[in-house]
């Protein structure tokens, strides 16, 4: 028997603390799977395996292709069901943020949606990638929408965790997003040099050396910018000890970003699990320092809403 509920009592089976947690939980699900789905889509560029499925949606004409499979065709195959599994669960996320919005923060369904549009935007860059057989400019997109979807699942996700700021991180958030924008248009850059295939071509007959030297060039940029971040939580008294942590997170990740991109070049790409591991890598440093960003501002946030409630008091 249902236990009723008076007016002025929460019903259990729709507490709002449980289902905001159930709605994190899910958004981080999401966003792993958005990485995943990158490092799958960098082996495939990077084992020519691109066009291994020569149609779409489906790949020769079946949803599982056992007869065709080896490596390559896998991989795109692959690329392909995560890409699908991921927009099922965005089309679920946005389903229960608005079945639940009266429990959850008024924004979240409009962000939600949002995140599908940008989702589908993918898709459609994803079969223009198969039908248009890999031109340099739609395999760059794709990449861009894809880091765009994947932060805004990172935004949504932080902006949902319960977190009380310190009103320390004023200055550290402008710096946090030149740092993002940054190494988002690095990554780009990174895509573009992989799309075009920059590296060998310039080894090999000095074209497209632009395209390759402007990645290397976007190094310092970014490198500088996440190093203030690093700086700044360390200088910055009273600092949140999350965003501290995050930032020297970054510095790391930087760190090992930079190792893997020398030694991606001095080996000419010949190794291909080195050349994957430094795109995710590149994507992991994006989605962390977006964290940090989302989080500082956050904390800034919360200065303005103290000072509101000092005056009001």
């Amino acid at each position: 028997m249902t236990e009723s509920v008076f007016p002025g009592q929460v019903n259990p089976s729709r507490d709002p603390v449980q289902i905001q947690k159930w709605m994190r939980f899910l958004v981080w699900k999401i966003a792993i799977a958005t990485l995943l789905l990158m490092a799958v889509g960098s082996a495939t560029r990077v084992m020519n395996a691109g066009l291994a499925c020569p149609d779409w949606p489906l790949c020769y004409g079946q949803l599982v292709p056992t007869q065709q499979m080896n490596l390559q065709v896998f991989l795109e195959w692959f690329h392909r069901l995560d890409a699908s599994l991921i927009g099922l669960s965005t089309m679920a996320l946005v389903g229960l943020s608005w079945w639940f919005r009266k429990e959850l923060p008024k924004w979240l369904p409009w962000a939600s949606v949002g995140a599908l549009g940008l989702i589908l935007f993918q898709g459609v860059l994803g079969g223009l990638t198969v039908t248009q057989l890999l031109r340099f400019d739609i395999v760059t997109a794709h990449l861009g929408a894809a880091l765009l979807f994947f932060g805004s699942l990172i935004i949504i996700a932080v902006c949902l965790t319960p977190y009380q700021g310190t009103s320390t991180a004023g200055k550290l958030s402008p710096v946090a997003v030149t740092a993002t924008i940054l190494v988002y248009i690095q990554c780009l850059l990174g895509g573009l040099v992989g799309s075009r295939w920059a590296l060998h071509q310039c080894f090999g007959s000095s074209q497209l050396c632009t395209v390759m030297n402007s990645h290397i060039i976007g190094v310092f940029p970014a490198t500088i910018a996440t190093l203030a971040v690093v700086f700044l939580a360390w200088r910055i008294p009273a600092l949140h000890p999350v965003l501290r942590q995050l930032a020297w997170v970054c510095g790391g990740i930087v760190a090992l970003q930079i190792l893997l991109g020398v030694a991606t070049f001095r080996l000419h790409l010949q190794v291909e699990p080195l050349t994957v591991a430094h795109h995710t890598v590149g994507a992991v440093l994006f989605g962390t320092l977006l964290t940090l960003t989302t989080l500082s501002i956050r904390d800034r946030y919360s200065k303005n809403t103290q000072s509101l409630v000092a005056h009001n008091s």
